[in-house]
């Protein structure tokens, strides 16, 4: 019997032999690659279209912006209980959950034009966040079971994954406009059937797909070899570990330095003459450079180390920064920017994130993962949120060099952490 200090884990039918586990972190790698595409077409198909229908409902376009801050700050509000969820009936529920929600999401946003209710939208836009949660979730996923050999090139491929529905779903704008007038929807919300048909399909897809669970068979593997004691809290574990606080940060600030940039580049190119194709064009090789190489940056902090990986994205990082301080306004300048600085997030926040699953116990890291995504959104947020004042000041090239000094401080304790300082 269990007393109050051990965590429930799912029984597996076979031992976990070497050869088993091989496998099934096979299938759990294969499933939350689905589960990443249908649920990167949910994100894709409606978080373009928030800004436009928060500007309509609201009755000005001053509250456009809205529509990314409360899907981050919905990403935020869920990442903690996503990862208690986790913990306490594996990542299968988790995973599932918080893509039930996002598909809730997309039919209250429906809803939220067919009655012309500018709060209910934005409550809808925050349960589409949770979708945004779930997908930044299923990377840890894909750690569990994963030896340290392979854990982030595991993690990255799932991150990977994300490409294909970014990239597809924004160009189910058309299609869904002509399944919306089919369905009777309201202008404008038919890429919302989409988003909810990819959403709860990417429920199925973990619920059904992830049996055995990944996170589950790793506490009841290490129950029946050392036991397990009652996982510590976000905060209490930052305190006490020096490398969960490393990782952390790392995350947080990478993630805040790319928002910060990414969300004025479309309103500085467009100040510029850009046109729509053009700003979109370049978000697009921004994205790409995100997501597309991530597995090459999986690989290398699995062979070369977290560290350097790290270092190297920071790097990336102060190129594009610099690129952005030097710009003279002209769209290559700025797509080559933005190149770098999707680069930068990617080696930054691949070996971050393969850090925060190593730096603590298995009993632990549901724990600890859902602090880093809570930390990771709410940097995202206040980047975004100081990026406009500052784009207003000093203009494109302020921008860069104010984002300088969160490179450096990951420079910094990077530094001191390969000379073995611990810091």
């Amino acid at each position: 019997m269990m007393n109050n200090d051990t965590i429930p884990a799912e029984p597996t039918k076979f031992p976990i032999t070497p050869v088993a586990h091989t496998a099934l972190q096979k299938r759990v790698v294969r499933v939350l690659i689905t589960g990443q595409i249908l649920g990167g077409i949910g994100m894709g198909a409606t978080l373009s279209l928030g800004a436009l229908l928060a500007a309509q409902l609201s009755g000005s376009s001053a509250w456009s912006g809205m529509a990314a801050t409360m899907s981050t700050l919905g990403a935020a509000i869920v990442a903690i209980p996503l990862a208690r969820l986790a913990q306490a009936r594996g990542r299968r529920v988790s995973l599932a959950t918080g893509s039930l929600a996002a598909g809730t999401g997309a039919i209250l946003a429906i809803t939220s034009v067919s009655v012309d209710s500018f709060p209910l939208l934005l409550l809808s836009l925050m349960l589409l966040g949770a979708g945004s949660a779930t997908n930044l979730q299923a990377r840890f996923a894909a750690t569990d079971l994963a030896t340290p050999r392979f854990r982030a090139r595991d993690l990255s491929i799932v991150v990977w994954s994300t490409t294909i529905g970014a990239v597809l779903g924004p160009n189910l704008f058309g299609p869904g406009e002509v399944l919306g007038a089919a369905l009777g929807l309201p202008a404008m919300t038919g890429a919302f059937a989409f988003s909810l048909t990819a959403t709860v399909a990417a429920a199925f897809v973990y619920a059904l797909g992830l049996r055995p669970d990944p996170l589950l068979t790793a506490l009841a593997a290490r129950t029946a070899s050392a036991g397990i004691r009652r996982a510590s809290g976000g905060l209490s574990i930052l305190r006490d570990n020096a490398a969960a606080r490393y990782a952390v940060v790392v995350i947080a600030l990478s993630h805040a330095t790319m928002v910060a940039l990414m969300s004025m580049a479309p309103v500085h190119l467009r100040d510029h003459g850009a046109t729509l194709t053009i700003v979109g064009l370049t978000i697009s090789l921004h994205v790409a450079g995100m997501y597309a190489l991530s597995p090459v940056f999986g690989a290398l902090a699995d062979r070369a180390g977290r560290l350097p990986v790290i270092l190297g994205g920071q790097s990336l990082l102060l190129v594009a920064l610099t690129i952005a301080a030097l710009s003279d306004g002209s769209q290559g300048t700025m797509t080559l920017s933005l190149i770098f600085l999707g680069l930068g997030w990617s080696a930054s926040v691949v070996a971050g994130s393969a850090l925060v699953s190593e730096a603590v116990q298995i009993e632990d890291r549901s724990s600890l993962q859902g602090f880093s995504d809570l930390t990771m959104n709410a940097a995202g947020a206040l980047g975004g949120a100081i990026a406009g004042p500052i784009l207003a000041l000093g203009g494109y090239s302020g921008l860069g060099i104010a984002a300088m000094p969160l490179v450096a401080i990951v420079v910094v304790w990077s530094m001191l952490r390969l000379r073995g300082t611990h810091a």
